[in-house]
């Protein structure tokens, strides 16, 4: 398999460059940073406007390389959902938005490799639960309410897998 150089980067979706961080980093293993960058923009393209982990693991003998791409915290896509800055100082009584019930089960969808949760309704409980973090209600209703009719099976039709 040869040497493997693993290059981790913090970068905007779509948006990368052969500047630092990763032309630096590239430059010297002989692959041509312009396809690194390309691979990265095209698997970072619906991440426009948000900062997004990506890791480059570079085969110096074959001289191939393989990038691997980190959803962006959750925080950050509920953020981005409403299109605001940043949550609220206080989430329990001060609201800053309201995303639907469909916005968070398309965070859900994006974030599951890295939830560890068992299932689609314990992630989405996870990703409501980081919207209550945040202040943000969701179709109008505060997350303690959203959990209550999750629980109470309002939701099931949505929250089926594969639904």
């Amino acid at each position: 398999m040869g040497d493997t150089l693993e290059i981790s980067a913090l970068v905007e979706g779509g948006k990368a460059s052969g500047g630092p961080p990763i032309g630096p980093a590239v430059g010297p293993t002989g692959i041509p940073i312009k396809d690194v960058v390309d691979t990265i923009n095209e698997k970072t393209k619906d991440f426009k406007g948000l900062k997004v982990p990506v890791t480059i693991l570079v085969n110096t003998e074959e001289r191939t390389f393989e990038i691997k791409v980190s959803t962006p915290m959750v925080s950050a896509l509920l953020l981005k959902e409403l299109g605001i800055e940043k949550g609220s100082s206080e989430p329990t009584t001060d609201f800053v938005g309201d995303v639907t019930f469909d916005q968070i089960l398309t965070i859900t969808r994006m974030k599951m490799d890295s939830l560890n949760a068992l299932n689609l309704k314990t992630s989405v409980k996870t990703i409501i639960g980081t919207a209550y973090s945040c202040g943000i209600k969701i179709d109008g209703k505060t997350a303690k309410e959203v959990l209550i009719e999750i629980n109470d099976g309002l939701y099931d039709d949505k929250l089926k897998e594969g639904a």
